[in-house]
């Protein structure tokens, strides 16, 4: 059938969520602690505060990360810092049996089980967004079970001090500069601030006692529980105006502290799971052989024989919603974005700052904001971008003597930024910014928050732009990250200059808003140097025929107008994406993680499900850990979120004025069924499909309204269902 009535469809898509439940099971799990940071232990986050779990028996590490910690100031990108470690030491009466430890992605849970001694404990370990505070619980079958100790450490040797059952921390980054990457060789600066800190551990004991034992140590003996409750914070306000700096944050550490103290567990744990789960049980997605038995395997051995060709579907939808979860926990509102590795970091002087990376890697962790039905999670990346635009704006007048702003290629809290200009680099972030807008429909956050940032960024442009003698308009002096010379012309640059242009001329058209501004940039779109091809059929990344056709380059930066851009397409412009086509055949399957999971997407907007699927396989079993980071290596959170984001352009597209259903189904994927994708115009989407075809789909909006549908080869209009 073509499409269902409403009311049965939905019905149909509850059978089918309860189903895929049942069929999935949505955990990482392990049979032993965790001995490596990077690759085994798992990590919890609340958007502001993220921690890396071990799972140890006798004693356990929680090594946590508050997102405002950086060092750097409004000249100098600095660094995301390692915030301390937690311990907790535990008296076993024998070895450890019947260990297990998991994460479950359907409750952000993080437990930890085994018997000892004849006694069966377990832990439990959560990020809360409501509370603001890392909860990790501890309880046996047997009462007065637990003896042992809790240790607050601090990443920046701030003295420890132990207050009845408090541990804090409280410090200052002074004099810690960034010795890494692009600064290294360089003798270091001072910064212009830096910011005060501090942490906070609470011990609650539910029978036994407990009490300091020391400056850093709080015991406890004989108890029959215990509740650890962690809190981090800075003096750091995402306001220029107030100079980035605000209280001590010591208020605020204690505040938290105490209400969560003052909330029972149960219902900690319950709000917790309640929040998360209004966002990550949006989206289900099932497909032929992810039943339980997969699940029975753990999970690091699941990866491994994966990567000696196995198959595992399960694995793959694992993998899809473990994206979805990293984002929660890494980006809610009125935190700060996510970065390289999310909030997720045990370094001082962190791989590549630990920041954000405007020539691909911070656009790619939104990728899968929008269609993987996490708008909220988009929230920070915009508002950091209006934070730090002031300061932009003064640093690109001072190198290039224009209105508007653009920025390096890293970036900080505070705007400074560093190593390479990329100039298109802005563009490209307000891409992801009108996508928003694109797919919400929301016309105040345009009003309000895109389109002034896209009119600026505009401005730039307009007054950078160079014409040749002909009166084409090129990008002088480009740059096509992170690859090449740097000259006019570059393909990156005339893609996304172009893409922006377009964007804000329907921006404008969507508020009824400056006519004259919006057809002006219409004229200059139409002078643009367009995509050429070149003499061995590829699309050019350079104004110059000079591309090699034997150059696997990791970045894909000519192809930027394929995906996640909308400037060719195999169906609006086939000559286009065929030599688009050509170029990411030379490009190659391999490269480095976040490289695949772009190409996975690519190779989806080619209509090539067989192909995408292939560099998925390509990105498993060589870009995937056993915790199942994302490593380019090292760990790098972007290919885990482009992963995401590509599975979702297989099962559905939006950008050409037309919801495609199943535009890039591999044939390994023959059956399955989807619940809950978004697509441009404020749709969403569930489709259920049998040997290739889909069999049943439905079409959702807030209010009934037309759409072009594609299925099947036909395009059909249809009136969406009010959701």
């Amino acid at each position: 059938m073509k499409h269902i009535p409403g009311a049965i469809v939905m019905c149909l898509a509850a059978v089918w969520m309860a189903q895929q439940v049942r069929a999935a099971e949505m955990k990482l799990w392990y049979d032993k602690p965790a001995a490596n940071w990077e690759k085994e232990a798992l990590p919890i986050g609340s958007g502001r505060m993220g921690a890396m779990c071990f799972g140890g028996i006798q004693k356990e590490r929680i090594q946590f990360n508050e997102e405002s910690l950086w060092i750097g100031d409004e000249e100098e990108t600095g660094a995301y810092q390692a915030f301390g470690d937690v311990f907790i030491d535990l008296e076993h009466a024998g070895e450890a049996q019947e260990y297990r430890r998991e994460l479950d992605l359907t409750r952000a849970v993080h437990t930890v089980g085994y018997t000892s001694g004849g006694v069966r404990y377990r832990r439990e370990y959560f990020a809360s967004y409501p509370a603001g505070v890392i909860v990790v619980r501890l309880t046996a079958d047997r009462p007065g079970a637990y003896t042992g100790s809790v240790t607050l450490a601090d990443a920046h040797k701030a003295k420890v001090t132990a207050q009845n059952n408090r541990l804090i921390s409280s410090g200052s980054l002074d004099g810690y500069v960034y010795r890494g990457g692009s600064a290294r060789g360089n003798p270091p600066k001072p910064y212009a601030f830096y910011l005060k800190y501090e942490a906070a551990v609470m011990v609650l004991n539910e029978g036994g006692t407990c009490g300091p034992a020391g400056d850093d140590r709080i015991a406890f003996r004989n108890a029959d529980s215990i509740t650890v409750l962690l809190t981090a914070g800075t003096d750091f306000v995402q306001d220029r105006a107030r100079g980035w700096r605000g209280e001590h944050p010591h208020k605020a550490v204690v505040a938290r502290l105490e209400a969560a103290a003052g909330t029972p567990y149960e219902k900690l744990l319950a709000d917790h799971v309640a929040d998360y789960r209004r966002l990550f049980d949006r989206l289900t997605l099932e497909l032929p052989g992810t039943g339980a038995d997969s699940a029975a395997v753990p999970t690091d051995r699941r990866v491994a024989d994966y990567q000696r060709g196995t198959a595992d579907p399960g694995l793959e939808v694992l993998l899809f919603q473990y994206g979805r979860y990293l984002l929660i926990s890494s980006s809610r509102p009125g935190t700060l974005p996510a970065n390289l590795q999310g909030k997720w970091n045990q370094s001082n002087n962190p791989p590549w700052r630990c920041d954000y990376h405007t020539d691909v890697n911070i656009q790619m962790n939104y990728w899968p904001a929008e269609v993987a039905n996490l708008s909220e999670c988009f929230e920070p990346f915009a508002r950091w971008l209006l934070s730090i635009r002031e300061v932009r704006t003064e640093a690109t007048r001072k190198a290039f003597n224009v209105r508007g702003w653009t920025m390096r290629a890293e970036n900080g809290i505070f705007g400074g930024s560093t190593w390479q200009w990329v100039e298109s680099g802005s563009a490209w972030c307000l891409q992801n910014v009108w996508e928003h807008y694109a797919f919400t429909g929301d016309s105040e956050y345009l009003r309000r928050v895109a389109y002034p940032m896209m009119k600026e960024v505009c401005e730039f442009w307009l007054d950078r732009l160079k014409p040749l003698p002909d009166g084409t308009l090129v990008a002088p002096n480009g740059y096509s990250p992170e690859h090449g010379p740097r000259e006019d012309g570059v393909a990156h640059d005339q893609q996304l200059i172009w893409d922006l242009f377009t964007n804000t001329i329907e921006a404008a058209d969507a508020l009824g808003i400056d006519r004259e501004f919006r057809d002006m940039l219409a004229q200059k779109r139409e002078k643009l140097l367009g995509p050429k091809i070149g003499r061995w059929g590829q699309l050019q990344e350079w104004m110059v025929d000079r591309d090699d056709p034997k150059d696997q380059h990791r970045h894909l930066s000519h192809l930027v107008a394929l995906y996640p851009g909308r400037q060719i397409s195999p169906l609006k412009t086939p000559q286009w994406a065929q030599a688009a086509k050509v170029s990411l055949t030379a490009r190659g399957d391999g490269g480095t993680g976040w490289s695949k999971a772009w190409k996975i997407g690519l190779w989806a907007r080619l209509l090539d499900g067989d192909h995408a699927y292939k560099i998925i396989t390509e990105w498993i079993r060589g870009s995937v850990l056993p915790n199942l980071f994302d490593t380019h290596p090292p760990f790098q959170i972007d290919g885990n979120f482009g992963y995401t984001a590509g599975v979702c352009e297989m099962l559905v597209q939006s950008h050409l004025g037309e919801i495609h259903l199943l535009p890039a189904l591999p044939a390994a994927w023959r059956d399955g069924s989807v619940s809950g994708l978004r697509a441009r115009g404020n749709f969403t989407v569930d489709i259920r499909w049998q040997n290739g075809k889909v069999t049943e789909w439905r079409v959702s909006s807030p209010e009934p309204r037309k759409v072009q549908v594609r299925v099947n080869g036909e395009v059909v209009t249809v009136t969406a269902a009010k959701k």
